[in-house]
């Protein structure tokens, strides 16, 4: 049964050229439509309330709500998703909306996570990732968050165009400085539909070479690693105890709860995705049809598949007598072939009793889950 919630929220100030996510950008007019919207959506999915250990507002930029339209999806949420003893709540971040009333609002919801969305605290590098922060807010940010007892998560991009290995370093060695309890790294990618795919095609950004992202990733581990933070996932590090719970219910391949524009949503082994489209998502709700695009049903072997490879994303990987009794199939049944050729290449690593990715697999995971789904 599902534990956990995901509310997503398409709003931003401005689209960054490497975005590819659900959002709309300078739509502030929408809000109240949205806000409308979730309910009815809310509604629609749930009979009756049903408790979370786990809600996570995702983006998008959930702050651009502005404290009043976000004090009011928490109360949404907090009637339909009331959180259990213990619970978990993320909301993310743009560490420019950050102020002394929106701190204060989210701590009064009951708030206990936030994410904070600063890439980078180099003014040059933020530019070309057209952000609209500086290091300054940043700061500003975790403190506000840390005086009210809001643990804090800071989201890093490396590999930007034109970046050398000593400034991601410094980057890396600012955010350490802040003491968070949570630090997430992703290389920079070029999707297709991103202005930062056209750019490049066009040859007015140059991607980092290889060697030079694989460099930044290991010395981030390294870094990481050295100030106490525990490799977790894939691109995730955390201070003892502090992992984030609700991630990890993606990543266990448990069911969750989500509403708005392109949300996914996994429950009763049914993965379902609403529209993209924000403004085609408000129009379907208001007028009380379906937000959903696709609906996949999954049988037995597919969710045991996708459990696999969502589990080796974690360091600590997958224990066969585990992942057999979770699913009813033995791992080796499953992907033993693809298991044997990636530890014959130095990527996984099997004692008998478990599989987990190597530093080499790490580099170059994403490659190998198609052989495993």
């Amino acid at each position: 049964m599902a534990r956990a919630a995901y509310v997503h929220v398409p709003f931003c100030a401005h689209r960054c050229g490497y975005c590819n996510f659900a959002l709309v950008a300078g739509r502030g007019d929408l809000v109240p439509s949205y806000l409308q919207a979730v309910e009815i959506e809310l509604r629609q999915q749930l009979a009756e309330p049903q408790e979370v250990d786990t809600l996570y507002y995702g983006g998008g930029t959930p702050t651009q709500l502005g404290p009043s339209g976000l004090r009011t999806l928490t109360e949404l949420t907090a009637h339909w998703h009331p959180l259990a003893a213990g619970y978990e709540w993320t909301v993310e971040a743009n560490p420019a909306d950050m102020t002394s009333e929106m701190a204060d609002m989210l701590a009064a919801a009951g708030v206990n996570r936030l994410s904070l969305g600063a890439q980078s605290f180099r003014a040059e590098k933020l530019r070309v990732l057209e952000r609209d922060h500086n290091a300054g807010d940043i700061e500003r940010s975790v403190e506000l968050a840390r005086e009210r007892g809001i643990a804090v998560s800071i989201d890093l991009i490396f590999a930007a165009p034109g970046e050398l290995l000593a400034e991601w370093l410094d980057d890396l060695r600012r955010a350490i400085e802040l003491r968070p309890q949570h630090i997430s790294v992703y290389g920079l990618t070029f999707e297709k539909g991103t202005t930062y795919w056209s750019r490049r095609m066009r040859g007015e950004l140059l991607q980092a070479e290889d060697d030079l992202e694989r460099d930044m990733y290991i010395s981030a581990i390294e870094e990481l690693a050295a100030a106490g933070f525990e490799h977790y996932e894939v691109s995730n590090f955390a201070q003892p105890g502090r992992r984030s719970r609700h991630n990890e219910t993606y990543w266990r391949g448990d069911e969750y709860y989500a509403v708005g524009p392109g949300a996914a949503r996994y429950v009763a082994g049914v993965r379902e995705t609403n529209h993209r489209s924000t403004t085609t998502y408000l129009q379907r709700v208001l007028a009380g049809e379906s937000a959903v695009a696709e609906r996949e049903q999954f049988d037995d072997e597919s969710r045991a598949r996708e459990r696999l490879v969502f589990a080796l994303r974690r360091l600590e990987g997958l224990r066969r007598d585990e992942f057999q009794q979770a699913t009813g199939f033995a791992m080796d049944e499953l992907a033993g072939e693809a298991i044997s050729k990636f530890t014959s290449y130095g990527l996984l690593a099997d004692d008998g009793d478990r599989v987990r990715l190597t530093r080499e697999g790490l580099l170059v995971s994403d490659a190998m889950w198609p052989e495993m789904l």
